[in-house]
């Protein structure tokens, strides 16, 4: 059955937010869409957005009619503030703080504000998130405990019922293309595989079996060993039972 709340899906291109558009478009009446404006050096994940958008639509009529309007809000300032290797010219490494240099202090935190902000003002209930405890890499704002703790707060300050759905928050990378096969057979995993992007460094210009990217950024690495391990167990279907909102 059909959910007749709003859904706003955190978007920003890559794998793991287009399962979660396609998982919110299986289950909402109306599900609308956000990107960030951060600074990002791999601002072309803000191109693969609309790319991502137009082939679901045309891929799955059922779809189409629940997808409304995309935002994007810039957050440049805060990108600025909050520096780290997705926004500035530093080496991808491990620091000093046992957390990669990829971590941007607070940026979900910052994403679900704005976004609950958006929401608010749209008439949406739900934030979809693509944040991921199970195969990430090392942030401690995908924790599903400080979510909830951000629930809570966006709750009580704007005095909503928001509800915050991390629908691979215990998926590994595996089992997220499993989601997907699941959710739009071959043709999502090809939409996936063709025009979405995750690679921090930006590449559109090296396909791989996974999809396109520079392969030895750590975005690349998760990507590559989760087709890789889903390959080797045959291309299975996700069971819905293991997905938790």
């Amino acid at each position: 059955m059909i959910d007749t709340s709003g859904a706003l899906v955190l978007f920003s291109g890559g794998q793991d937010s287009t399962v979660c558009l396609a998982w919110a478009l299986d289950r909402y009446a109306r599900v609308e869409t956000v990107g960030f404006d951060y600074g990002q050096r791999h601002s072309v994940e803000l191109q693969a957005r609309a790319g991502v958008r137009a082939r679901v639509s045309e891929r799955f009529p059922d779809w189409a009619p629940r997808l409304g309007e995309d935002h994007v809000l810039e957050m440049r300032g805060f990108g600025a503030v909050a520096q780290s290797a997705l926004t500035a010219e530093r080496a991808i490494e491990m620091t000093s703080k046992g957390l990669p240099s990829t971590f941007v202090p607070g940026r979900n935190l910052a994403f679900l504000v704005y976004a609950a902000a958006l929401a608010d003002r749209r008439g949406l209930q739900v934030l979809v998130g693509g944040m991921c405890e199970t195969d990430f890499s090392g942030y401690p704002d995908c924790r599903r405990d400080t979510l909830d703790a951000m629930q809570s707060a966006l709750n009580l300050g704007m005095a909503q019922d928001f509800r915050v759905e991390t629908p691979l928050m215990w998926l590994t990378k595996a089992q997220t293309w499993s989601l997907a096969k699941a959710l739009g057979g071959e043709s999502l995993v090809d939409v996936i595989l063709e025009d979405s992007h995750t690679c921090y460094l930006g590449d559109r210009e090296h396909r791989h079996p996974w999809g396109y990217g520079c392969g030895t950024c750590p975005a690349c690495e998760l990507r590559a060993r989760g087709w890789a391990d889903w390959v080797a167990e045959g291309r299975p279907v996700l069971h819905a039972e293991v997905v938790e909102p």
